[in-house]
């Protein structure tokens, strides 16, 4: 039947399972979506489980573990001599030691998987070419420049390669990277921090806050800070000190604070300052982000780009970079983040094993457990009803029409961060009521966050001028008169919007309910928020669907075909 491969992220964060098997993608799944613990670093017990069964498949069946990361390029960077230099030097043994402790834990949690899965053989694979393997195999494309942004990965925190798709599988080719400490990642987060938000988690946060700052007022500093070079950037250590993988070694300079504001509390209102300092943050991140697109663009001769890695999660520069990097084509993956790097690995090892090109991983979301078959009945839980309607989408426009918020959770779990319309939140986006309710009873966040809309694709350049498909919501587009006149609830202070196209084939669902909208309203454009409350992961089960429903102000629940709603006390 040939390799049967285990990809895992795995002791960091956001852990999650991939499985090949029969030369397949059987599916990847985030751990926190079936534990309920947001961005989990914990074994994805539950994950793999759920793998194997689908696929009829025990422990002991596992060939082959493919980790996303590889320990000894660990050792890299525990050479201290190349940081000993001024604004450096302090730090280059501590940090030549931390690197030390992460290879030796990376190389246990390697070993440990091999008593999980005992006729496996373990391999470890570099972090950027599982990002890269699997943001180009999840494309359309048979060629294109591929380009991995993040925080670090081993060593490496930014990676250009040509990509090809043949019928002996995927190649990467002609890679050029750039080391730690020059981070784009570790710099957007050490800033995410020192503004009261939670890094490595709330980065988005910080981008919707720059839409209301002016970025000129810290320009200088981040020109100085992230400076530009010939084929790439770096970071000056008088404002970001050399890395040292530890949380007692600050990433901020002293002279960083002085020179902006003291950090924010959690819960202190953001002021003037806050969003001045996310401005120029944002913008001098949209600057390097395109100026690798160029030169991703110069290195492999390529018109069509894929992008990997957590920065490929700011929206707002892949939107730069459609805009402004000559690219005939841009693709995110939908889970471009590290929990996507579990399906790259694994391809990487399969690739190895057996160079064929594996199905099921190109223009696929839909990835996770679902749940067709469960029987609510009339009384799910205490203080809930259920119905079944007779005509499922028509019914849900409806109510959105007539300003009810309602949670979708059908068919299989997506992959990734973006909800795409199976574990969702919809709303009419012609209410202002009922934006303002989103934010203060729903999703209880910050009033600045903007809210994504879902919008026909045949419809689409109507309302948006992105000029190419958004199946994954990885990109803010510009809008049209018609959508500021029209649904000036999802335009961002900025004038953008995080969009999705749907496709019918995409979410047949979706699109009918979209298109019932549209008959019922006029506008074919849904705001399409995740399924959760703040602070929680994307439901992942039935269960945390209903808690959702309980502990949330949406108003009702499509669970597969059930309508579920809380009775009136």
């Amino acid at each position: 039947m040939g390799p049967v491969v285990m990809g895992l992220c795995s002791g960091t964060h956001d852990s999650a399972a991939a499985l090949i098997a029969d030369g397949a993608l059987v599916g990847l799944v985030e751990e926190e979506r079936l534990n309920g613990d947001k961005h989990t670093g914990a074994y994805p017990e539950r994950s793999v489980a759920w793998l194997l069964e689908t696929a009829g498949l025990r422990p002991e069946d596992v060939t082959d573990v493919a980790y996303n990361f590889a320990p000894r390029l660990y050792l890299k960077g525990a050479l201290p001599l190349r940081h000993l230099r001024p604004g450096a030097a302090e730090r280059a043994l501590p940090r030549s030691r931390s690197f030390l402790t992460v290879h030796h834990r990376a190389s246990q949690r390697l070993r440990a998987f091999g008593q999980r899965f005992p006729n496996a053989a373990l391999h470890g694979v570099e972090h950027h070419r599982a990002h890269g393997l699997y943001a180009f195999a999840a494309s359309p494309f048979d060629r294109a420049a591929v380009l991995v942004v993040d925080s670090l990965g081993e060593t490496t925190t930014t990676s250009i390669c040509a990509a090809r798709r043949s019928e002996g599988g995927i190649s990467l080719s002609g890679r050029w990277s750039l080391p730690d400490p020059a981070s784009l990642g570790y710099a957007y987060g050490a800033v995410t921090e020192h503004l009261g938000w939670r890094r490595g988690d709330e980065e988005g946060t910080v981008m919707a806050l720059a839409a209301l700052g002016d970025p000129a007022r810290f320009r200088g500093l981040f020109a100085d800070a992230i400076p530009l070079t010939a084929d790439a950037f770096a970071l000056n250590p008088a404002w970001f000190p050399l890395r040292v993988i530890s949380s007692r070694y600050p990433r901020l300079s002293a002279g960083f604070v002085a020179a902006t504001c003291p950090a924010r509390r959690v819960g202190e209102e953001p002021g003037q300052v806050h969003a001045d300092l996310a401005a120029a943050l944002q913008k001098r991140t949209e600057q390097v982000m395109v100026h690798l697109a160029v030169q991703a663009r110069y290195r492999t001769g390529e018109r069509a780009l894929c992008m990997g890695g957590g920065v490929a999660l700011n929206c707002v520069s892949i939107g730069k970079i459609v805009e402004k990097a000559g690219y005939d084509e841009v693709f995110v993956p939908p889970a471009p983040g590290d929990s996507g790097t579990a399906a790259g690995a694994a391809l990487a090892v399969h690739q190895n094993r057996a160079p064929q090109l594996v199905a099921g991983v190109r223009d696929q979301c839909y990835l996770g457990p679902s749940f067709e078959r469960i029987d609510l009945g009339e009384a799910p839980r205490p203080g809930m009803t259920a119905h079944s309607p007779a005509d499922a989408a028509r019914y849900v426009a409806v109510q959105l029409a007539e300003g009810k918020i309602v949670g979708l959770f059908r068919g299989a779990l997506e992959a990734g961060p973006r909800a795409l319309g199976n574990r969702s939140i919809l709303a009419s986006p012609l209410m202002p009521e009922v934006v303002e309710r989103l934010n203060a009873r729903v999703k209880f966040r910050e009033p600045f966050r903007p809210f994504a809309p879902v919008v026909l694709a045949g419809a689409a350049a109507d309302y948006f001028t992105l000029g190419q498909a958004a199946p994954f919501m990885s990109f803010a587009s510009g809008v049209t008169d018609l959508a500021r006149d029209k649904i000036p609830a999802i335009v961002h202070a900025n004038g953008l919007a995080r969009v999705q196209t749907l496709a019918p084939e995409r979410n047949p669902f979706l699109d009918a309910v979209l298109t019932e909208f549209r008959e019922i309203t006029g506008v074919p454009v849904l705001i399409n928020t995740s399924l959760n409350i703040k602070g929680k992961p994307i439901c992942g089960t039935p269960d945390h669907a209903l808690d959702c429903l309980a502990e949330s102000g949406i108003d009702a629940l499509l669970l597969e075909d059930w309508w579920v709603e809380e009775t009136q006390a």
